[in-house]
């Protein structure tokens, strides 16, 4: 049976949902048994999303095979509960790098290398060949695909991606491929306006691609009036079961069930011919279970009285999206405790002392913020900026036994917050902020790069063994249910300087979690603390609305109260299931890196020596193959 594709694209102005939407679509399709993955169609120039400054792009997202892609693909693997890998993320800059590799080895044979058919058809062939990859535990091909197309219809940077699906219905025949086309309805005074929408859809069909659904973005809690919707399916040539309304909710995660209140599944059933496919009796139990296991998540959170305070404490606070991943981490281990969170946002600059003197109202309303949470959050980041705010938040939160997390930055931050006030080594720092300091507990890492900034980092699902006889005290492991060896996503240039691992152990900073060679400090905690916990990697990249992150949990359930923490510590060596297929839990080696160009070959990513099977790098191709 042939796959399914369904084209998200979006009108009138980016920024509107349009990944919220798709996921929310694909989430749908996998309640009915379906196998669904995502692509991303990102039009920049960028060959990837690592070098893009979170100010104006929000939030680099970190795949298993160490892809450093746009956020919405969080989206994806939130809501479908995928593993995807880099490849999943399309740009300009990669398409345009594939066709010029090609033309370099002679691939085209002479001929004039054009936008159309060259760029046009490297772009169906990259979707055609990304959307076979099996994406969850089953290792199966997907049934359904499900491509985002970033920007909005009209952007010349948009233009070949356009063209290119365009010829892609045809390819793959109509039956196949479907679309729907999400733009803004404006609410002036009351009354719901139409005609951008009309505008959008009329230039859409003016570039060869019809709209299967017309999604009305309304930017307000009033649902999609019916004179709306009728007029809408008059003049963009759709029928009224075709244009559903996505007004705004109480949170994201109620999406889904509004969209399929409208129809969206049955209404794709039909038009793709679904019911045709062959979904095993177990598949369709466990879309079943996951539709049940999602009404549920929602209509509890709609409940939930009690509320969990959290504040976060960083250095991108002005963009929220820097720290999307972080703040539906905080979400979904809120909902595991039953509570609704309030999470407040403090740059860190406003908590040092420089601020109580140029403005010092900003300084009192940090300190303020930070003094009445439950918990502290200190995120990754980059560079010295308001680093020193965050240290000094750290130092509250350990002697006020406030419940801590740290991530990436906050825990080399943590280490550099002990070093100084605990071990007395007042000059201590990490390198990266300054390169003269006496004392560089934080170092750079050896094999890394300092001239190349794209794909350099250590970046990818790495392993991080605890160490012996921290199974007895442990918070953190006993979240991870007590394994031995655990996951996470990692992006960082930095490490914990081996030369001062013994004198900080030695003072009491535990560091219970290293790399698979015992090198490389990853996870420290204090003993005799309600909550202090840092880790080198990034946890939240690997949450889900149902099986929330184990470190992010713990700092919600701390901040909730011990017995709420001892509560989830039992409960999670019931529930906790690691959000990786086990083809991808091997041991991997530090020495790959994704800085080589890639080549797209049989579904697999090659790198160089190294290539991606299953979501993760393997050092020899030959086991690649």
């Amino acid at each position: 049976m042939a796959r399914k594709y369904i084209l998200v694209s979006g009108g009138v102005v980016s920024g509107i949902g349009k990944g919220v939407i798709a996921s929310s679509t694909g989430l749908l399709l996998k309640t009915t048994g379906l196998k669904v993955t995502s692509i991303k169609i990102d039009p920049y120039m960028n060959i990837d999303a690592g070098t893009m400054s979170p100010h104006e792009h929000g939030e680099v997202y970190v795949l298993n095979d160490g892809g450093e892609v746009d956020l919405d693909l969080g989206n994806y693997e939130r809501y479908l509960n995928v593993t995807l890998a880099r490849d999943h993320n399309i740009t300009t800059g990669k398409i345009y790098r594939t066709v010029i590799e090609s033309e370099r080895k002679g691939s085209y044979l002479g001929k004039t290398v054009q936008i159309v058919p060259h760029l046009t058809t490297a772009i169906q062939d990259w979707v055609e060949c990304v959307a076979k990859i099996p994406v969850d535990e089953s290792d199966e091909e997907p049934d359904v695909c499900i491509v985002e197309l970033g920007g909005t219809v009209g952007d010349i940077e948009s233009a070949p991606f356009i063209e290119a699906m365009r010829q892609f219905q045809f390819r793959v025949g109509h039956e196949n491929f479907a679309l729907i086309h999400v733009s803004l309805v404006p609410d002036m005074h009351g009354e719901q306006k139409t005609k951008p929408t009309q505008a959008t859809v009329r230039d859409l069909r003016g570039l060869g691609l019809l709209p299967d659904l017309v999604a009305c973005r309304l930017i307000s809690g009033v649902p999609l009036k019916a004179e709306t919707k009728s007029k809408i399916s008059m003049f963009c040539h759709v029928g009224e079961g075709q244009v559903v309304g996505v007004h705004d909710v109480s949170s994201v995660y109620h999406v889904p069930l509004l969209l399929e209140s409208q129809g969206i599944i049955q209404y794709f059933q039909k038009r793709l011919d679904l019911t045709s496919l062959h979904i095993p009796p177990a598949l369709v139990e466990k879309g079943a279970r996951l539709h049940r296991r999602w009404k549920e998540l929602t209509s509890g959170r709609d409940r939930y009285f009690d509320t969990v305070s959290i504040v976060l404490v960083g250095k991108y606070t002005e963009s929220t999206d820097a720290y999307m991943s972080v703040q539906k981490s905080l979400e979904h281990a809120a909902f595991r405790c039953h509570r609704k969170l309030k999470l407040t946002y403090v740059e860190s600059t406003h908590l040092e002392a420089e601020t109580l003197e140029t403005s010092p109202v900003q300084y009192h309303e940090a300190w303020r913020s930070l003094v009445s949470a439950g918990g502290v959050l200190v995120p990754g980041g980059f560079g010295i900026r308001g680093t020193e705010g965050m240290i000094l938040a750290i130092k509250w939160a350990r002697e006020q036994n406030k419940p801590f997390l740290g991530v990436c930055l906050g825990f080399q931050l943590a280490v550099v917050e002990w070093a100084r006030n605990v071990c007395g080594l007042k000059q201590a720092n990490s390198s990266e902020f300054d390169a003269e300091t006496p004392d560089p507990v934080v170092i750079y890492m050896p094999e890394i790069s300092k001239t190349h900034m794209g794909g350099t980092m250590r970046l990818g699902l790495r392993a991080t063994m605890f160490s012996s006889g921290s199974d007895e005290w442990s918070k953190i492991r006993k979240l991870y249910a007590g394994k031995s060896t655990i996951w996470e996503r990692h992006r960082h240039r930095y490490e914990v300087s081996p030369q001062h691992v013994k004198m900080l152990k030695a003072s009491g900073l535990e560091f219970i979690g290293t790399d698979e060679r015992g090198e490389r400090m990853q996870v420290l905690e204090l003993k005799n603390h309600p909550y202090f916990v840092g880790l080198q990697a990034h946890p939240e990249f690997c949450t889900r609305p149902l099986d929330p992150s184990p470190p992010f949990l713990g700092l919600i359930a701390a901040s909730c109260g011990q017995d709420t923490l001892a509560e989830q510590m039992v409960n999670q060596l019931k529930t906790y299931v690691p959000p990786h297929p086990e083809a991808s839990m091997v041991l991997n080696l530090d020495s790959v890196s994704g800085a080589a160009a890639a080549t797209m070959t049989n579904g697999h990513e090659i790198h160089g020596k190294a290539a991606v099977v299953n979501g993760v790098l393997v050092e020899d191709q030959a086991e690649a193959a």
